[in-house]
């Protein structure tokens, strides 16, 4: 079957710019097909979203599927086959499809740490990138993919998807036109229950697994892993995810920002928190669990005169604390992932991704806001358009937001070592700058601890130091430790470039 090639695809969208925006398909250029080649690299379980997001997009077919797992990208290429008539090719290394003709974007839902490196390479070769939240593993790898999408005028996505949600939009707007007052505050939740990933150990890679290119940027760690669970639990060990702080964390943590209007990194952070939990979980005190992310952690981030805090919490939600936050989620107990605004004259929740809440100072409700949105069509839509302003989730909002979590683990990461009583810390957080009442959200996190059984006089909490960020120049000119955390050591043949070599 022909295909479109790129040149002639941005020819004939720009020639036919307004006649494709309002098509349901992209025009069709000296090809009898014209639809928009799509590479989808990472045929895991968000790269399964991604292929359904393709396939229903009649503008759209799905050329090339690659993962490192020669099983998993049989068993999606089969599935594209049967929905979209003609099976993709599958290729391992991710720079095949970058080289090839028929692709004209490609949308990636790899690890974490091969997201920003994926996206660059993408682009230096003419491809436009939809890429997965976190948009990039560290600081300097968000600033390069800025500049790469810049530098060759390519459109680059970011998976945050409701940017694209009717409700949250329509709530920000709302919110923003003074529906309950002044907002300066916003807290971002995380409760969301997650289990250990068992004890530390020597456990077999996959077999069907290229263990060289699933490694990519990251240090390469053959023969040996540390995790049972190969193909999701590298969330929780740093250096290929980053918690969920970076996981769930930049879904809300981007509406946070978006909401109260910050454009720039926080000029102020500290985090506190600790992998806590599972030796109570396991009733055996010399437990220790093989993730190396905080699965308890309170993040502070200081704007000037607006703050954002961010609270993670991986052990069972009870009903015991949080009567606010019970109340304005109308649940006791099991997860809540979402955003408080606190406004002069009451609040805005977002609670899903297409249903948002106001509520007056006396948690009456005063107004909803629900509809979902089309992400990827948005995206299809830029990439007819060549106006990256046309993007909802520009990859410089993906890199702000992402940036807040990165900042918010580099806090902890430096202090993990620094081991504080209840009591420390409450005197650590008196003289913190922030619009939330610190004290008050300690106190919660201890409760939250002593309700799953965790001894914090055994395994305290680590006290992450009040780190200085220069937003500009994206270092901490008073930790050097914190500064080099703002990138990695790459192994040759998989290095990120800078923002100055893209």
């Amino acid at each position: 079957m022909s295909r479109i090639t790129r040149r002639s695809f941005v020819r004939q969208s720009l020639v036919t710019g307004s006649a494709v925006i309002a098509a349901p398909y992209i025009a069709r250029s000296a090809d009898a097909n014209g639809k928009m080649g799509i590479a989808v690299i990472g045929g895991g379980g968000r790269g399964g979203s991604h292929i359904s997001e393709w396939l229903r997009d009649s503008r759209t077919e799905i050329v090339t599927i690659c993962d490192v797992d020669e099983k998993a990208a049989n068993s999606r290429a089969t599935q594209i086959e049967q929905k979209q008539g003609f099976r993709p090719k599958i290729v391992k290394d991710m720079r095949k499809a970058f080289d090839d003709d028929a692709v004209d974007a490609i949308s990636t839902a790899t690890p974490n740490h091969w997201h920003a490196l994926c996206g660059i390479w993408a682009m230096q070769a003419g491809k436009d990138a939809y890429v997965e939240k976190p948009v990039c593993h560290n600081i300097a790898e968000g600033s390069a993919l800025i500049a790469a999408a810049r530098k060759y005028k390519k459109m680059c996505q970011v998976g945050t998807q409701c940017r694209s949600s009717a409700a949250v939009i329509d709530a920000v707007k709302w919110m923003n036109e003074g529906g309950i007052g002044d907002v300066k505050f916003a807290r971002g939740l995380c409760y969301k229950r997650r289990a250990s990933i068992n004890p530390l150990g020597d456990y077999p890679i996959p077999e069907e697994v290229d263990f060289n290119m699933w490694s990519g940027p990251a240090a390469y760690t053959d023969p040996k892993l540390t995790r049972k669970r190969f193909h999701y639990d590298w969330h929780w060990q740093r250096m290929y995810g980053n918690g969920d702080l970076g996981n769930q964390g930049p879904h809300q943590t981007d509406i946070a920002r978006w909401g109260l209007g910050v454009d720039t990194h926080p000029t102020t952070i500290v985090s506190y928190g600790g992998r806590l939990g599972y030796q109570a979980e396991r009733n055996d005190s010399a437990y220790i669990d093989a993730g190396d992310t905080a699965n308890t952690e309170v993040s502070i981030y200081d704007y000037g005169d607006k703050c954002i805090v961010f609270e993670t919490r991986g052990l069972g939600i009870t009903e015991s604390a949080d009567d606010e936050l019970n109340t304005l989620f109308q649940s006791k107990k099991g997860n809540k992932i979402g955003v408080v605004f606190y406004g002069e004259g009451g609040f805005l929740v977002q609670k899903t991704y297409d249903h948002c809440v106001a509520y007056d100072k006396n948690m009456k409700v005063i107004k909803e806001f629900k509809g979902g949105g089309n992400h990827f069509g948005n995206f299809v839509d830029a990439c007819i358009s060549r106006n990256y302003k046309d993007l909802n989730a520009d990859v410089r909002e993906g890199h702000l937001s992402a940036g807040i979590s990165h900042l918010g683990n580099i806090s902890y990461y430096v202090g993990e070592r620094n081991h504080v009583t209840v009591e420390e810390a409450g005197k650590v957080l008196k003289g913190i700058k922030s619009l939330d009442d610190n004290a008050e959200t300690l106190k919660r996190t201890v409760v939250h601890l002593a309700d799953n059984k965790h001894d914090l006089k055994t395994y305290p909490l680590s006290m992450g130091p009040v780190l200085t960020f220069d937003p500009v120049k994206e270092v901490f000119p008073d930790n050097s430790e914190a500064t080099a955390l703002c990138t990695r050591e790459y192994r040759e043949g998989f290095v990120c470039p800078t923002a100055d070599n893209v």
